[in-house]
């Protein structure tokens, strides 16, 4: 009897050595966050350049391709390289070479070409000196050609002939977006449902939501316009490559194009699109209370609000404020999701806005308890990066991380609604 006991306890112990070991390894291993796809697994390849291209780089782009390159060289994929943010997260972070796939996705951006991985997940790739190198392409970031060259051939929205370069008519434009926009993988040890880009996990998987729940069409397709008949695939460009009336190039035919924008969360023209706001005052059972609602939509964006990395952020404040602006009470509410990272990657909780689900934020006023107020106020702001990961990883910005989507105020000596 003693032998079976003694026998159980070396098992147990056995089973909690192991699993303390295997936690502990969970806890200080190299963290990766998402499944590496064959997709972006390497950059993209410039082999077979077509020759009547002399040069990869926008520049060479923008002689026939003016308006293109103008709106390109404004975005924020001209700097998907040298923004400072992302250089000084992605060294907090060990500097991973899978992100150069996407920040800088031609071959000849990168110092190194990778020719083979050390491990089965492929995040740790065999690298050899690029002796095609081209640093000043480099600084480029997401230039013309990552999203336009594939195979040796020029891609593009229409097929041509031309004898500066034919172009091979692409079948489904979002299909460039998705290599870098949608990182999925569904294992148990990664990101689980979540993708770090979110955008079409999030577009499927909303609670509620149908395909026909707007923003999204009868077919599918994101937005009012369609991809095409039966397409179910979530439409990128429609919301952030409008559409223009224009030529291709320099004196050619008048065609419907899109504008090379990519706006997002950088642009809060364009997430004041996508956020319907409205500060009210609502009926209340006592006549000496007045109650004030807060409520928010996602009208514009078929993904969640905001969408992206985990750090993006809306807060909601709702405040009372007396003659001077000074405040006498707050109420301060935090949209995001909340992510364990550690030692599981686990979605704790989501409070970032569907699409077509209005939250609404009640807020409460009792004259007799603040005599001196005079009016409420909502501000809802757009946080392009959480406050406390921004001191973690010591990132000084030079720029706003956040800014205004919405203001109202609502004086109290208004009369009361009933």
């Amino acid at each position: 009897m003693k032998f079976v006991r003694n026998k159980k306890t070396i098992v147990v112990g056995i089973v909690l050595f192991a699993l303390i070991t295997f936690l502990a390894w969970r806890l200080i291993r190299p963290m990766n966050v998402f499944v590496v796809s064959e997709a972006f697994e390497r950059p993209v390849s410039t082999a077979g350049m077509p020759p009547s291209l002399q040069s990869l780089s926008a520049n060479g782009c923008a002689g026939c391709h003016r308006e293109f390159y103008e709106e390109w060289s404004k975005s924020i994929h001209s700097q998907a390289w040298t923004d400072p943010y992302f250089q000084v997260d992605w060294a907090f972070d060990g500097k991973p070479q899978i992100c150069k796939n996407c920040h800088i996705p031609l071959d000849r951006q990168q110092e190194y070409k990778v020719v083979g991985f050390k491990d089965q997940d492929k995040w740790q790739p065999i690298l050899e000196p690029n002796p095609e190198f081209d640093a000043q392409l480099q600084h480029e970031g997401v230039t013309c050609a990552a999203c336009h060259l594939r195979n040796g051939k020029i891609l593009g929205p229409y097929g041509s002939g031309s004898t500066a370069h034919p172009v091979e008519k692409l079948a489904n434009p979002n299909e460039v977006c998705f290599k870098c926009h949608v990182v999925g993988g569904d294992r148990w040890d990664t990101f689980l449902r979540f993708p770090p880009c979110g955008t079409v996990a999030e577009i499927r998987n909303t609670p509620g939501a149908t395909k026909d729940t707007p923003p999204v069409a009868a077919n599918g397709a994101v937005g009012r316009e369609t991809v095409g008949p039966g397409n179910a695939t979530p439409d990128c460009v429609q919301c952030h490559m409008p559409l223009a009336e224009r030529p291709l190039v320099a004196g050619g035919q008048v065609r419907t194009v899109r504008k090379h924008l990519w706006r997002g969360g950088h642009d809060p023209e364009m997430v004041k699109q996508g956020l319907d706001a409205a500060l009210r005052e609502a009926p209340t059972s006592s006549p000496d209370k007045r109650s004030f609602t807060l409520t928010l939509t996602n009208a514009g964006a078929a993904h969640y609000l905001p969408t992206g990395t985990p750090d993006r952020q809306l807060t909601a404040s709702i405040r009372l404020v007396d003659r001077n602006g000074a405040v006498l009470r707050e109420d301060h509410h935090v949209l995001k999701r909340s992510i364990l990272w550690r030692p599981f990657i686990v979605d704790l909780r989501d409070t970032r806005l569907p699409r077509w689900q209005p939250r609404v934020f009640q807020f409460d006023v009792d004259p007799r308890r603040d005599p001196t107020a005079v009016a409420v106020e909502a501000q809802v702001q757009y946080h392009l990066l959480d406050e406390d990961r921004r001191r973690r990883i010591g990132y000084e910005n030079k720029e706003p991380i956040a800014y205004d989507v919405f203001r109202d105020r609502i004086a109290l000596n208004r009369e009361k609604t009933n």
